[in-house]
């Protein structure tokens, strides 16, 4: 009785798959991946840490601003590492209004236009709160990074 065989590609990907409990090998491989994403180590750490709370609260503590401005200004700052969209975006600020530390006003009442967020007295607290606590996560980042450029390319950024 001949035996039907997989092609040699095909048989890796079925390997990994039951090896990983995943439903497409790719995604333990972290293969094909181009935009970052929860699976991204480096994004999903700066997430984990409060720095999107902390960028948020910090954009909207300098002037009142709209969920999309905050997205681009985060992915601005941020040099798209730390890209956020609005499935995101708006959960967060409806959490972060929600526990009264942001406040939220729409441009015009009469219909829903955009939703301006600006920073309480409570979320100043909690921004200087969160500044104290990020910042020696953000600190052994730019530690690690200046680590690895010396390494790699024997040069000091």
């Amino acid at each position: 009785m001949a035996r039907s065989r997989k092609p040699p590609a095909e048989a890796t990907r079925v390997a990994v798959a039951e090896a990983t409990q995943v439903a497409d090998p790719r995604d333990a491989a972290g293969v094909g991946r181009t935009q970052r994403g929860p699976s991204d180590p480096f994004a999903g750490e700066l997430r984990k840490r409060g720095v999107l709370p902390l960028l948020v609260l910090h954009f909207v503590a300098q002037n009142a601003s709209y969920g999309n401005q905050l997205m681009e200004r985060i992915a601005s700052v941020t040099a798209g590492v730390l890209s956020v969209n609005p499935n995101t975006m708006y959960p967060l600020l409806r959490q972060l209004e929600g526990r009264g530390l942001i406040e939220g006003k729409w441009e015009h009442p009469e219909r829903r236009s955009r939703r301006y967020y600006s920073i309480t007295a409570e979320g100043q607290a909690e921004y200087e709160r969160l500044v104290e606590e990020v910042r020696p996560f953000l600190d052994s980042i730019a530690r690690s990074i200046d680590e690895i450029v010396h390494e790699v390319y024997g040069v000091d950024r």
